[in-house]
């Protein structure tokens, strides 16, 4: 018979009654009922419910419990017994029998716990994370890394399908303006310099095109210094980073789409519509507020600047003839909310950044009240009352600002909206794809134009679009895959020549000599036949917070930091010794206390 067990904890089915087994686990409870003591084993498989009978007759299990505490590892010999009938358990697998204990060992002892495991009580995120190998046992969060692993594989397994060639680039590597700060690591080899963690394959999977390869992928570490929340991890996170030669970007859809869903469809019971609806940045930006719309409710912003210019308010006219727009949100059976209600979202918005918003209720008789329902004329207030989606009992926010940025702010309102008021359908993945982006910004602090999404894109119109269009004018071949208002992915049919990408790189300020120093390799490659290619890279753990429910990332990490990207089970960042800054050529300095 085997050491430790002849059987996993989840294993054992009526089948089974009469054998004598042998089980290793953690023990999950402990309770006493009548002198007789029951204990649940849980290991990585499931649970069983262990029993403990006629301890007076039987004094080396009676010493042997008095050692055993809850999230001890013991190892029991037993019998398996069917349970009597009215007490199946049908939350357990094993919860038509039972194992009657003949022998118990300890194997590993468990000191008093930091926080109850697979109770009610929850400890405080910052417990959780200094002890994650205690909070790994909950049975959620443990069936949440188990299923990232079988995901991953999934995806793996698909992309292979495909006839992707699968390789790992490097993760030491130069430092590139990806959108976000890198992390850098001293080179002790070569001292004052540095090399910079990936914040995407992005160079390299470019130069594989180059090289010959037709379908690559990996599932990639990425690395960027910046802040977490709750759908982003702080410090690293994966993507199923792929790109494609001699493609489209129809032809990168079809592939990324048949992946989704096969996944989507393997792993949750969902629907999931298809084929995925495309909107323009332009049109998610003005009917959602986002480039990453959620789809599952409708309230979709709604312009009036016009409308409204002479609506008889005079703070809403004079802010329409200072050149600022008007953006209206429908809110459905909320005309009977008080005054605070409304102060509220104006306390919100307000928040944002954004200027007070004005308000009208829609009455059942079809007349308007609110903030500023009897100051409005009669062809403004005939023009709300015919909005989309008004009717009786309805209310109508107004959202003030650069355009632009009244959109934003009403997106975020009408996000917030559809969580508060249960508007939001359940149990669908409605995806989009993105498309149109524009190819530049205007800085809000320098007012220089930049890059607004990712600098090795092909413009659309190419180098005459470039040389002949206002940068702010021209828009990229450049996409997004979205689900349920979560950003899966980025991606592009990449720019391949280099008079292009010459030219894409000046405007955004970065002269030739530059673009050799910080991008040589790519440009270099680009004077050797390089094919036209495109890409994208889904991020894994958005995709698992989709498939597994979960509204934050760090749930479906085995070992994540905190928001302040602190790992708080290894304790780091941490302090290195003055040796090992003298070996690298570095001195610190303290920040000034403020």
């Amino acid at each position: 018979m085997q050491r430790y067990r002849t059987h996993t904890c989840g294993q054992l089915r009526p089948a089974h009654i009469g054998q004598q087994v042998v089980l290793s686990g953690w023990v999950a409870k402990i309770r006493e009922l009548g002198g007789i003591h029951f204990l649940v084993l849980r290991d990585h498989y499931g649970r069983v419910q262990l029993v403990m009978e006629d301890l007076d007759d039987n004094c080396v299990l009676d010493n042997a419990l008095d050692n055993v505490r809850v999230e001890a590892t013991i190892r029991v010999e037993g019998i398996v017994r069917a349970r009597p009938e009215g007490t199946f358990n049908q939350e357990m697998q094993t919860g038509q029998i039972e194992v009657v204990i003949r022998s118990i060992e300890v194997l590993g002892a468990s000191a008093p716990l930091p926080f109850t495991i697979d109770g009610k009580a929850r400890a405080s995120e910052q417990q959780r994370l200094k002890h994650r190998y205690l909070d790994l046992r909950q049975q959620k969060l443990h069936h949440n890394i188990a299923m990232r692993s079988k995901i991953t594989n999934f995806l793996r397994q698909a992309m292979i399908a495909r006839d992707f060639t699968e390789v790992q680039t490097p993760i030491l590597t130069a430092s590139s303006p990806e959108g976000a700060r890198d992390y850098l690591v001293p080179a002790r080899l070569h001292p004052g310099k540095f090399y910079a963690l990936p914040q995407a394959p992005q160079q390299f999977k470019q130069l594989l095109m180059a090289s010959g390869f037709d379908r690559y992928f990996q599932i990639a570490p990425c690395f960027r210094d910046e802040a977490g929340r709750a759908d982003r991890s702080p410090g690293e996170f994966y993507q199923l980073d792929l790109e494609m030669a001699f493609v489209t970007q129809e032809e990168i859809f079809e592939v990324v789409e048949g992946v989704m869903i096969e996944t989507f469809t393997e792993f949750s019971d969902y629907q999931l519509p298809h084929p995925f609806p495309h909107l323009t940045w332009h049109d998610a930006m003005n009917s959602y507020g986002s480039d990453k719309p959620d789809l599952r409710f409708e309230m979709r912003l709604q312009h009036v600047t016009e409308a409204l210019q002479r609506c008889g308010v005079d703070f809403i006219e004079e802010k329409l003839a200072a050149g600022e727009s008007a953006v209206a949100l429908v809110i459905p059976d909320a005309a009977g909310e008080p005054r605070s209600y409304f102060l509220e979202l104006d306390k919100y918005i307000r928040g944002l950044g954004s200027s007070p918003m004005a308000w009208v209720t829609v009455k059942d008789d079809g007349s308007l009240a609110g903030s500023i329902g009897k100051k409005l004329n009669q062809d403004a207030r005939q023009h709300l009352s015919s909005l989309e989606e008004v009717s009786p009992g309805a209310a109508i926010c107004l959202v003030f600002g650069k355009h632009l940025r009244a959109c934003q702010v009403a997106g975020k309102l009408r996000s917030k909206l559809g969580v508060e008021r249960d508007l939001i359908e359940h149990d669908i993945f409605r995806f989009a794809w993105i498309v149109d982006f524009p190819m530049y910004e205007e800085d809000e602090e320098t007012g220089e134009i930049v890059f607004s999404h990712n600098p090795f894109s092909m413009p659309q119109g190419g180098l005459e679009a470039l040389e002949t269009k206002s940068p702010l004018d021209i828009l990229a071949y450049q996409y997004d895959l979205v689900c349920n208002g979560l950003e899966l992915s980025s991606g592009a049919i990449r720019n391949h020549r280099r008079d292009i990408m010459e030219r894409a790189f000046s405007i955004a300020g970065y002269p030739r000599e530059e673009l050799e120093q910080r991008f040589g390799a790519l440009y270099e490659a680009f004077a050797y036949g390089p094919p036209p290619h495109g890409g994208i890279a889904p991020g894994i753990e958005r995709i698992l917070m989709l498939l597994l429910d979960e509204p934050n990332i760090r749930d479906v990490v085995a070992f994540p930091m905190n928001q302040r990207a602190q790992d708080l089970l290894m304790g780091s960042p941490s302090e290195v010794t003055k040796a090992q800054l003298d070996e690298l050529h570095i001195t610190t300095i303290k920040p000034r206390s403020t």
